[in-house]
């Protein structure tokens, strides 16, 4: 039987085990490869897995195995992937490895639902796997109305996660800031994507970028220690011209502590019209957008639904 999992460190407690088997219906096992090793993980894959899910701290790890092997004829790098440099899945092909980001796709579904409500569900029944193709093609034809003018996103974070969410809200049309504890990551990524246009902006200036952004993705897995001081006022945004506007869109990655997830913070948010969206959201949607690749089959997307939003 084929065998599929997770590689990180730490994997314990992750939700992809019960959307797998939701989505197959327990058909298939889906097992935690945990461990700090990366080449122990890297080997556990290639002897006995057909696909593997990647999370931290390996992704980079795992796209720099791929892209040597890719050099040699041997692994294949999807579109997205290459500009991240960053990999959350491998999968075995007659080619060779293939390195995916459905991390990238993910956040795509995820903004789309948080601003068009029930737009995955439709476009997933109309258009099955390319839904997600399309739904990007039609977040991106119609921004300029939803907003009236360019929409700005700041991605807090330049990890393999924060390239991702990166380079998804720029492809959607955002203008996108990067903020980074260590501001030579950011404008790293900034130089080596310049088609994108991103701006870093320094860490100490979390609560000016957070107020007059319309999205905000925040992919470190603890409290900055300025979050606190955000007021009601501050999750509202800045008042713009062109219209009633959607409120700001709020997409936190850790999704089993959030450092959002205070009451207070909680308070402020719901006085400013701010929309919070957990991680299980993103999670579910990378994963539905990444289960077909791994298995060859489309997953049950009801039924994940019903898994992954529970608690």
């Amino acid at each position: 039987m084929e065998k599929f999992g997770i590689i990180g460190d730490p994997v314990k407690g992750s939700g992809s085990p019960a959307l797998f088997g939701a989505g197959y219906g327990g058909e298939y096992g889906y097992d935690l490869i945990e461990g700090s090793d990366f080449e122990k993980s890297w080997e556990t894959f290639l002897s006995s897995y057909k696909a593997v899910n990647v999370t931290a701290p390996f992704k980079e790890k795992a796209f720099a195995k791929v892209l040597g092997l890719a050099r040699e004829g041997k692994g294949e790098i999807s579109g997205p992937c290459m500009k991240i440099k960053a990999t959350n899945l491998l999968v075995k092909t007659p080619g060779g490895i293939a390195a995916h980001n459905s991390d990238f796709t993910g956040i795509v579904l995820t903004i789309a639902e948080a601003l068009y409500p029930g737009i995955v569900e439709e476009f997933y029944r109309v258009f099955g796997t390319k839904a997600y193709i399309k739904i990007h093609q039609y977040f991106r034809s119609n921004i300029s109305e939803l907003y009236g003018e360019v929409p700005q996103a700041l991605v807090v974070g330049c990890g393999g996660a924060g390239k991702a969410a990166a380079v998804a809200a720029a492809e959607l049309g955002f203008s996108t800031a990067l903020m980074n504890r260590t501001p030579e990551k950011a404008a790293e990524i900034a130089a080596a994507l310049p088609e994108y246009r991103f701006i870093s902006v320094p860490a100490s200036d979390f609560r000016g970028a957070f107020k007059e952004c319309d999205l905000v993705i925040y992919t470190p897995p603890v409290d900055n220690g300025d979050i606190s001081a955000l007021t009601a006022d501050d999750f509202a945004g800045e008042a713009r011209t062109g219209g009633d506007r959607p409120g700001k869109v709020l997409l936190e990655a850790n999704y089993k502590t959030p450092a959002f997830g205070g009451k207070d913070t909680e308070k402020k948010m719901l006085e400013g019209g701010c929309q919070y969206v957990s991680g299980k959201r993103w999670l579910l949607y990378q994963a539905l957008t990444g289960y077909n690749l791994m298995t060859g089959r489309q997953p049950d997307f009801p039924a994940m639904l019903a898994a992954g939003m529970k608690g």
